[in-house]
């Protein structure tokens, strides 16, 4: 039995992770996060304000909450003893090395997806497949108006593990562009990425890649809501005890069963 603690548990996501480990035969709720539930109970399992109080007994932690926290919610944990589940976007690719030093020096695991839909882990994996055979690529992000964090993580994992890859050159050099530069951009991992945010979106995601006179677009798009999260998310929490260091990309724990 894995004991799990859900920071972020009366969020939108945490709330069905929540049944999600309540319904689990391999997996127990030992404490729950959440400032507005501080005190209460929550599936019979106490909340607290902070994740420093709640991980007593505790194997592993989910992070649902906001980019203002994560970073010392997961190094509370990883300090602890405790492997993490990382949910919550807007961790920049210094902050995640952080995160493997120090889960490596602790001797613990820690698996982080910019979205744990399972067809979401599907698309990057397809991207992953394409982007060694056709050169020349960009990725547009799709987002609610209100969506604090840009790009989301969905799209920045994506821009960072195809820039492994290579960094896809430009039809024309950004110095060369006539008109603002921005309009071509961020440059994330040597990738340009488009951050679109419109009411209507939760999170879509697009790789375009482009030949002359054809092109391939990979794109997932998310719907209204939780649930698509809950399967990935459970599975790689009952995976990360076995790791150490960090892992990126729930298609990698796909990959590998």
């Amino acid at each position: 039995m894995i004991a799990v603690c859900i920071a972020g548990a009366t969020g939108w996501t945490g709330s069905a992770l929540l049944a999600g480990v309540l319904a689990a035969d391999d997996l127990e709720l030992r404490s729950g996060v959440a400032r507005s539930a501080a005190g209460q109970q929550i599936g019979g399992a106490p909340v607290f304000a902070t994740v420093a109080e709640a991980l007593d007994g505790v194997d592993v932690l989910i992070d649902f909450t906001s980019h203002h926290v994560v970073q010392d919610n997961v190094l509370a944990a990883i300090e602890r003893g405790v492997h993490v589940v990382i949910g919550t976007s807007g961790l920049t690719a210094a902050e995640f090395e952080d995160i493997d030093a120090a889960a490596r020096a602790a001797a613990v695991g820690a698996v982080a997806a910019g979205n744990f839909s399972l067809t979401a882990a599907m698309a990057q994996a397809a991207a992953l497949l394409v982007a060694p055979h056709l050169p020349q690529w960009e990725v547009i992000d799709y987002a609610g108006a209100a969506k604090a964090d840009v790009p989301s993580g969905t799209a920045r994992e994506m821009a960072e593990r195809l820039g492994q890859i290579a960094e896809p050159p430009l039809g024309r050099p950004l110095d060369e562009i006539a008109g603002p530069l921005e309009a071509r951009g961020a440059n994330v991992a040597g990738v340009q990425v488009h951050s679109v945010r419109l009411p209507s979106f939760v999170v879509s995601t697009e790789v375009l890649f482009g030949l002359p006179d054809e092109r391939l677009s990979i794109r997932h798009d998310a719907g209204g809501s939780p649930a698509p999260y809950v399967a990935g998310t459970l599975l790689a929490a009952r995976a990360v005890p076995t790791r150490v260091g960090l892992t990126r990309g729930l298609d990698r724990l796909l990959l590998d069963r």
